[in-house]
């Protein structure tokens, strides 16, 4: 059973690799620039993915955040819609979830 200070540090090192990938997105889309048609097609397509990567790691980021807010305030480990404690076994699996298994379904 993972403690509170386990989980806050779980979802802190998640949120650093979020970080670091979320540069790593924004450096390659800076350097998309070619000057060839055929090349600068590739590369739109590309950054297309990218872009959508970058989408999705931002609002994980954002469910990091609240979680992280919810552990200063108490909160977490309970649902943000019925207020029953949310299974450790779905913690492991979703450490930044809101909501219990039932709700989030």
């Amino acid at each position: 059973m993972a403690t509170l200070g386990d989980r806050k540090q779980q979802l802190l090192n998640r949120l650093a690799e979020l970080d670091g990938r979320l540069h790593d997105i924004e450096a390659e889309l800076d350097t998309h620039q070619s000057k060839d048609w055929g090349e600068l097609a590739v590369e739109r397509e590309e950054d297309e993915v990218l872009e959508g990567m970058g989408i999705s790691g931002l609002a994980e980021v954002k469910q990091i955040n609240a979680a992280l807010a919810r552990i200063e305030d108490g909160s977490y480990g309970y649902c943000v819609r019925c207020g029953e404690e949310i299974s450790e076994e779905r913690l492991d699996v979703v450490p930044a979830t809101p909501f219990c298994r039932i709700c989030a379904r």
